[in-house]
């Protein structure tokens, strides 16, 4: 999840520090194809969850 988003609002950020109402977003409108739409909608399930704590040691200080 250190990937960051390659476009849009958030471009530049890491997907691991996205917030829920975008990738809520991307799961009513459809999530882009390959690696980067798997990672976004495994971001969303951990945000749906409320399992954000487990990515803390991926996020940048």
């Amino acid at each position: 999840m250190t990937l960051e988003m390659p476009f849009g609002k958030y471009q530049g950020r890491v997907l691991a520090d996205l917030p829920g109402h975008y990738l809520q977003w991307f799961a009513r409108e459809g999530f882009p194809r390959g690696e980067l739409g798997r990672l976004l909608a495994l971001m969303h399930e951990i945000d749906h969850n409320g399992l954000r704590e487990l990515l803390a040691p991926l996020r940048r200080p």
